[in-house]
């Protein structure tokens, strides 16, 4: 019997927060906070092994409950020692391994807000091998488990935001979402 040569296109580092190079993280949190999101459903891809997002989350008393994805094997560990060490964080904040490109819809509940700042980053031939679904499709995955109103989020700064805007800009076209005013580094689109 052969065996199966495939295996999970993984991240293999694990990102610290870097505010000046990568502030997507802080700046969704300002967003919130400045907009006075309370009660709110966030499904975040890329989690970083900072886990701010679901820290904060956790700590500001906004009520907000995050579930973010990483497919780095350094950062879900370190979210494991998180909420051994600080169970509080994991009654709001839930992050599970795996490659977002193989979301399956009837394992998601319905989010308000979605992050997917780190589109087109890790997307390669490596996820063809398996059957992955494309940016377009995650994008098409998510949007349909976002709430009427809902907010679709994309990083103006990532080194792969033409990949990015691309999305946008088709589920724009069909008129799937409209844009909304961008906060500092986030593009943001609400569900139509």
């Amino acid at each position: 019997m052969q065996q199966n040569q495939q295996r999970m296109n993984i991240w293999d580092v694990n990102w610290f927060l870097d505010e000046k190079q990568c502030p997507c993280d802080v700046h969704f949190l300002e967003y919130l906070e400045q907009g006075k999101i309370t009660g709110a459903s966030i499904f975040h891809f890329g989690t970083g092994g900072h886990h701010v997002v679901g820290i904060r989350t956790a700590e500001n008393g906004s009520g907000n409950a995050v579930l973010g994805i990483t497919a780095s094997p350094q950062e879900y560990n370190d979210y494991v020692k998180l909420v051994i060490e600080r169970p509080e964080v994991g009654r709001t904040y839930k992050a599970f391994f795996g490659d977002i490109y193989q979301l399956d819809a009837r394992l998601l509940p319905p989010f308000d807000f979605v992050t997917l700042f780190h589109t087109g980053e890790f997307r390669t031939e490596k996820n063809d091998e398996y059957g992955a679904l494309t940016d377009l499709e995650v994008a098409e995955l998510l949007l349909a488990k976002l709430r009427p109103e809902g907010r679709l989020l994309f990083f103006s700064g990532s080194f792969a935001y033409d990949k990015a805007e691309a999305v946008a800009a088709n589920l724009v076209n069909r008129g799937l979402i409209e844009s909304e005013p961008d906060y500092k580094t986030l593009r943001i689109y609400r569900k139509r």
